[in-house]
């Protein structure tokens, strides 16, 4: 059984080949091997990972189980205009479907109750992310030509949930 709870610095390497894993598994096929290495090199290097653990206003969560971390979950503190930014939600391939990407992403959202949307880029390939996120609420709301905005050309579609009634209290 995984649990979610807050990452540390500890983690970075567990994280990193977890990372690393999954942008395998799910973009080799999109966007080819060497685009995906050159992509984990740079946004999921062990400096980037640690600076996400010990950043301010954000939360980043890992899934796990006392032996294995089989996923993570990062997000940054909203903007001006109260909109989080989910940037991370990732589970190892064996373990997808087995509600722990629910987990994850239930405690990122529990984190921000102050925020008026949480709002994620997604691959407008990766059909199985996009089936998730609308299932737990989140709509398309527009698309970029630059997913994450480091200057990587790739595509995304950008999603949103709104929480201003829910969270009401």
């Amino acid at each position: 059984m995984f649990f979610v709870r807050t990452a540390s610095v500890r983690d970075a390497e567990k994280v990193q080949k977890l990372l690393h894993t999954t942008w395998h598994a799910t973009y080799d096929s999109i966007h080819g091997p060497e685009k995906v290495d050159e992509i984990c090199d740079k946004w999921h290097s062990l400096d980037a990972i640690k600076s996400k653990m010990e950043g301010r206003f954000s939360e980043y969560v890992v899934a796990d189980n006392g032996t294995e971390i089989g996923g993570v979950g990062f997000a940054i503190a909203p903007d001006k205009a109260g909109i989080a930014q989910l940037s991370q939600l990732y589970v190892l391939p064996e373990l997808q479907g087995q509600g722990i990407g629910t987990d994850l992403l239930g405690e990122i959202e529990q984190s921000f109750l102050d925020v008026k949307a949480m709002r994620i880029e997604v691959d407008p390939k990766n059909e199985q992310a996009i089936a998730f996120y609308k299932a737990h609420g989140y709509a398309q709301i527009g698309e970029t030509s630059d997913c994450g905005g480091g200057g990587d050309n790739m595509p995304a579609l950008i999603f949103e949930k709104k929480f201003d009634e829910q969270w009401s209290l």
